[in-house]
């Protein structure tokens, strides 16, 4: 076998055997980038919800973290507390756009619900379900059913 025979069936061997396997390699690594990519959206969510957390503890007189409201509240207790409800949703519909899919992996469907979990928290509470109406004007319609759902749920369960 002459040298550039050799160099012939070494390409055949390099085609056969190298492609595929660079196939898989980039196949892999954009699986990788993918899962690396939507856990990394589930911890910028995650700090925006701990922040809105922050909000609540630093507004403590609108009890919102008790499961019902509790007494009356004045004008401007009642603007504060529609304006977290707001920051809320809007936090809720960031994460239904950004994670939910109809048809989930198993490491999707994990990471979503942990919000669905926060969702059916929030809408265990009277006074947030009596305000989504106002508050989901304008939102993604998908979002809309889900928290819909969540809600009338959680208030034919209390009720």
């Amino acid at each position: 076998m002459s040298g550039l025979e050799w160099l012939e069936a070494a390409s055949y061997i390099v085609t056969i055997v190298g492609l595929p396997f660079a196939i898989g390699v980039y196949i892999y690594d954009r699986h990788r980038d993918q899962q690396t990519d939507e856990e990394e959206i589930f911890l910028r969510l995650s700090d925006e919800y701990a922040d809105f957390m922050r909000l609540v503890i630093e507004n403590a007189d609108l009890h919102l973290l008790s499961p019902a409201a509790k007494g009356e509240l004045s004008e401007e207790q009642l603007e504060r507390k529609h304006a977290l409800f707001a920051i809320l949703v809007s936090l809720f519909e960031r994460a239904y756009v950004l994670v939910y899919e109809d048809d989930m992996s198993r490491q999707q469907a994990r990471l979503w619900q942990s919000w669905e979990d926060y969702m059916t928290e929030w809408c265990q509470r009277e006074d947030f379900r009596a305000e989504l109406p106002a508050l989901l004007q304008g939102e993604d319609p998908g979002f809309v059913a889900m928290i819909g759902r969540i809600a009338e749920t959680t208030a034919r369960s209390k009720g």
